[in-house]
């Protein structure tokens, strides 16, 4: 059976079981979905210095998963709006790596104009920043962020479904959008929720990106053996392990 390893690069048990219960959805009886959680790092990201430590964690994760000659999944989705992590896992993985952002951003960018709906004021940087790596920045419109965080919004998923649904409809009204992403893990399964309160479809990253993943798995040669091209050192020892031996 194929496999697909979902990294949570937050330590919230709660997204890890969200994610995995959606993911396993999207991917039915065939494929077997596993869901990590960070082993260290915030129980949400909201500001450059969580993002930055838990692309580490993303990082690590991934070791973590291969540790004791455990063989790779066929395909890995990073479960964070956001992508830390994501082009560092993908330039030492023998298998391909996607993002809920990434997916997102490239599912929406085919309908057009798009926008971002997303919780917490502080991501717009960081998400505008990601955009114009991927080559999307130009299709995005720009990013509404309402106040709550992705951790706040879902705690009140009722609360946060006439807020987001209201921050959609405002969105694609003042920037002119074909496509509006409700992003964050959190917030999987909102979107299908408040689809017929917006006129525009609603991109829900967590589907996006569970498919685009499902859609990697496709034979592909893999790399001989994952890994970095330095040595580390004040890492795990699972991280370690990817990188060259330590001289001497």
């Amino acid at each position: 059976m194929r496999t697909l390893l979902v990294i949570n690069p937050n330590t919230s048990a709660h997204v890890s079981a969200l994610l995995q219960r959606h993911v396993q959805a999207a991917a039915g009886s065939g494929v077997s979905v596993r869901t990590v959680t960070a082993r260290f790092g915030a129980p949400y990201i909201a500001c450059e210095a969580s993002y930055a430590v838990a692309a580490h964690a993303t990082l690590d994760a991934w070791a973590a998963a291969l540790a004791g000659g455990a063989p790779a999944p066929d395909a890995v989705l990073v479960g964070c709006f956001g992508d830390p992590g994501l082009f560092a896992l993908r330039e030492c993985s023998p298998v391909p790596v996607t993002g809920l952002a990434e997916a997102a951003f490239a599912t929406a960018a085919r309908h057009g104009r798009f926008g971002v709906v997303t919780g917490g004021e502080r991501w717009r940087p960081m998400l505008q920043r990601l955009a114009q790596a991927l080559g999307l920045g130009e299709r995005l419109a720009g990013i509404h962020t309402v106040a709550p965080t992705g951790a706040q919004l879902a705690a009140d998923p009722a609360a946060a479904q006439r807020l987001l649904a209201q921050a959609c409809r405002d969105a694609a009204r003042q920037m002119q959008l074909q496509a509006v992403i409700l992003g964050g893990a959190g917030l999987a399964g909102m979107a299908a929720a408040i689809q017929p309160e917006v006129d525009v479809p609603v991109i829900d990253s967590v589907m996006a990106g569970a498919h685009e993943a499902l859609h990697a798995m496709a034979p592909a040669p893999r790399r001989e053996r994952p890994g970095c091209d330095v040595p580390w050192a004040g890492v795990s020892r699972e991280l370690a392990a990817l990188g060259l031996p330590t001289p001497g």
